[in-house]
């Protein structure tokens, strides 16, 4: 009889530290994983880049931004959570947001020289061959000399041509036997010219593509070189654009 108390009570035993391990190695991983509440804000807010510029330009009531979001924020770190927590959390992602913004303003000391062109289409094929003789075969038939414009963009699957319209029938004519799954026409163009080393700055080309979205003009394609970035729009937004644009590096 005491032989089998004694069995149980070691099976018992056994149990409880098994218990005991599960229970500790869960509270590791939910110590060790756990979200905070500024991880899940930072979280909430790179969601929305059109709220992360708001707030680095100081435009928006954090309070009020911080109760819309608390039901997400609880939601993301799985507990109740005061208003003035992610109202903090808040401020000092905004601070650093703002923080992050200050080299780009630097480095845009003088506005860039902008470069305005019309008269443009774009056509897009699919399966053309890889190779680079389109802009050459473009530029022969134009009589020895390139076009104002052409651009030609291959993908994995697609190429684009945006190019002005006095190679329209050359560049139809020459894929004549490839698919086309798009032609636009009535485009034109703003080209910003940026300083050297552009590429190696941070948001360069979101400073610009945000403004423009914020006002809700659409952007067709973009095309960049190492120090130019050019937008394509319908010809009806490009004074619009280009307005904007300047507007945007004045007394920087």
């Amino acid at each position: 009889m005491d032989g089998q108390v004694g069995a149980i009570l070691r099976g018992l035993a056994e149990n409880v530290k098994f218990i005991i391990i599960i229970y500790i190695f869960n509270f590791l991983c939910i110590f060790l994983y756990m979200i905070t509440i500024p991880e899940a804000v930072a979280q909430l807010v790179r969601r929305s880049p059109f709220l992360e510029d708001a707030m680095s330009r100081g435009w928006l009531n954090l309070s009020a931004v911080a109760r819309s979001i608390r039901p997400d924020v609880e939601a993301i770190v799985q507990k109740k959570v005061k208003d003035g927590a992610v109202t903090i959390a808040l401020n000092r992602l905004a601070g650093t947001r703002n923080a992050r913004a200050r080299p780009l303003k630097r480095y845009f000391r003088a506005p860039p020289d902008l470069m305005v062109r019309s008269n443009l289409f774009e056509v897009t094929f699919v399966d053309i061959p890889r190779g680079g003789g389109a802009p050459r075969l473009f530029i022969d038939r134009a009589g020895g000399r390139a076009a104002p414009f052409l651009t030609v963009t291959q993908g994995i699957n697609e190429t684009t041509i945006i190019a002005g319209s006095q190679l329209r029938e050359r560049v139809l004519s020459a894929f004549e036997g490839a698919t086309r799954i798009a032609l636009h026409d009535g485009l034109s163009s703003v080209s910003v010219l940026l300083p050297p080393g552009s590429a190696a700055v941070p948001g360069v080309y979101s400073f610009i593509l945000k403004a423009l979205a914020w006002d809700g003009i659409p952007v067709t394609e973009v095309v960049s070189t190492s120090n130019e970035f050019t937008i394509v729009l319908e010809d009806r937004n490009i004074d619009t654009a280009f307005g904007l644009i300047k507007r945007l590096f004045e007394g920087r």
